[in-house]
């Protein structure tokens, strides 16, 4: 896998990172009652949820590359769609200047260092959307081969580490990281980038042919 292929994945998966969704909610319905540590077991639950959907894409893509044309032709224009979809959408957004932040009333009760990992790895591991993107990024990003499944864990680790350090942030100063994330400047800017990659990235995929 060369650097600028590693370039793409990381700027693709760093705007999925950023984008507003449900671990920034789960992050901000944490810290402020259960403190930082807790705040650290949600990422820690992310991290580790998206190994387990990295490793369900990693098998399924890599049975597919070797197996199927016709299969690979067909989650190639599924993902491809996905990905236009979630580009089209982010800038409609965008130019409307539509709010999606909502206020956030923090939770009452108070989470043990379990519970807000699970929290944070349920909230990922259940969420479609998480799996739809390894299975629309991955194959435009993979080799195949023997080196298949080494190339995409590493993919997979520089989601997690992006995903890391961005909520680890938010963790650290979120008072002011929340309060900038939920300006409606912020906001147009982020969905505006946003939808012009994915859409890129769509049209790529869509004219991408599986490589030996």
């Amino acid at each position: 896998m060369d650097f600028q292929t590693i370039l793409s994945f990381t700027l693709v998966a760093a705007l999925l990172v950023m984008s507003p969704g449900p671990n920034g909610v789960l992050i901000a319905k944490t810290v402020p009652t259960s403190g930082r540590r807790a705040g650290f077991a949600n990422v820690a639950g992310f991290v580790a949820a998206f190994y387990v959907h990295g490793a369900l894409a990693i098998l399924g893509i890599s049975f597919i590359l070797v197996q199927s044309a016709i299969a690979f032709f067909v989650v190639k224009l599924l993902g491809a769609a996905y990905l236009c979809w979630i580009g089209i959408r982010a800038l409609l957004e965008a130019f409307r200047g539509r709010e999606t932040a909502k206020d956030i009333q923090p939770s009452k009760q108070k989470r043990t260092l379990v519970k807000a990992f699970g929290e944070g790895f349920l909230t990922n591991v259940l969420n479609p959307k998480v799996s739809m993107f390894y299975l629309a990024a991955f194959p435009q990003f993979m080799t195949t081969g023997g080196t298949a499944a080494q190339s995409a864990f590493l993919l997979v680790f520089i989601h997690s580490m992006l995903n890391m350090l961005w909520f680890g942030a938010m963790v650290v100063l979120f008072n002011r990281l929340a309060r900038a994330a939920r300006g409606p400047g912020f906001q147009r800017w982020l969905k505006g980038v946003t939808g012009l990659v994915f859409i890129g990235f769509g049209v790529k995929l869509a004219t991408l042919r599986p490589s030996s």
